[in-house]
């Protein structure tokens, strides 16, 4: 058998971690401690009656270590996370809740990066299921320090989690802090050599454009909006381009420019009717008729 093929040294210290057994505990008896170590990242592969000996310490059968171990197993954390991010997009959280609280004892979650993603999720869900905020930003901050507890050089998912952080100060209405959490975040993200995923911009640019709007920032608001919809338009995706062009109409009617600000809410019942979007088209109706009754 080639252990080469397998995530040996991920799944093992998954295993032992998750068990809550240290290195000298598993390797007792077995092998040396710096074997384990070696074992566990991948500097060296135990031998087939090691890695049964160890797994029967961890109350593990072997074929099901194996089944976890195996490459294939990245295609179910990835396609989790696809679907977490799916219900992301339609702002389903009790489907993301439902998600995470399964998978997060989950060995094939417990690596740093896979497990980050989890706890991130999980706080956003707390906030918006539960209306906790203390205990989602302590989640979020969490989450963080999973791989960066300094907050410098925020790789994109770290700049992604600090722009969860910030919407959520945003929703609680603490907008000066969301806004400077927000334009942390974007910098950061613009400091990187290659962003992987252009929705996390996006998301962040409109963040900013409500936060701003509210503080009567109308002008720089629409800064942000129009860098979102070109972001929209070159990457040839949909999210939030609705809304971007909503916050856009918004803006324009409180700087008193009726016109042009009815033709970028009629773009964004538009967009959402090629959509098909009728719950959303719905809340925009709504939202026009009083920005407009205020006039």
């Amino acid at each position: 058998m080639n252990l080469s093929e397998y995530l040996i040294g991920d799944s093992l210290q998954s295993f032992r971690q998750y068990k809550g057994l240290s290195v000298k505990e598993l390797a007792e008896g077995i092998c040396s401690e710096e074997e384990l170590i070696s074992f566990e990242k991948e500097k060296a592969y135990p031998r087939l009656e090691t890695l049964n000996q160890l797994a029967g310490r961890m109350n593990i059968d072997l074929t099901y270590f194996f089944n976890i171990a195996s490459k294939s197993a990245i295609n179910y954390s990835t396609a989790v996370m696809q679907l977490i991010n799916k219900h992301k997009r339609n702002w389903n959280y009790q489907a993301i809740y439902e998600i995470v609280q399964k998978e997060l004892e989950n060995p094939v979650f417990q690596p740093v990066m896979l497990r980050q993603f989890l706890v991130w999720h999980q706080g956003i869900c707390v906030f918006y299921l539960e209306n906790d905020f203390d205990k989602a930003i302590q989640l979020l901050h969490g989450a963080l320090d999973l791989t960066n507890e300094k907050r410098v050089n925020l790789s994109e998912r770290e700049v992604e989690i600090l722009a969860s952080i910030a919407i959520l100060y945003k929703d609680m209405n603490h907008y000066m802090d969301a806004i400077a959490m927000l334009k942390k975040a974007l910098n950061d993200l613009e400091k990187l050599p290659h962003i992987l995923e252009s929705r996390g911009k996006v998301r962040i640019l409109f963040g900013l454009s409500q936060a701003l709007t509210e503080v009567g920032e109308f002008q720089e608001s629409l800064v942000y909006c129009k860098k979102g919809i070109d972001i929209c338009i070159h990457e040839e995706i949909q999210y939030l381009f609705a809304n971007l062009h909503y916050q856009s109409g918004e803006n324009y009617i409180k700087l008193g420019n009726q016109e042009k600000g009815i033709e970028f809410l009629q773009k964004a019942i538009y967009i959402l009717q090629l959509q098909k979007n009728d719950k959303f088209i719905q809340i925009i109706e709504s939202e026009m008729e009083k920005l407009l009754n205020k006039c």
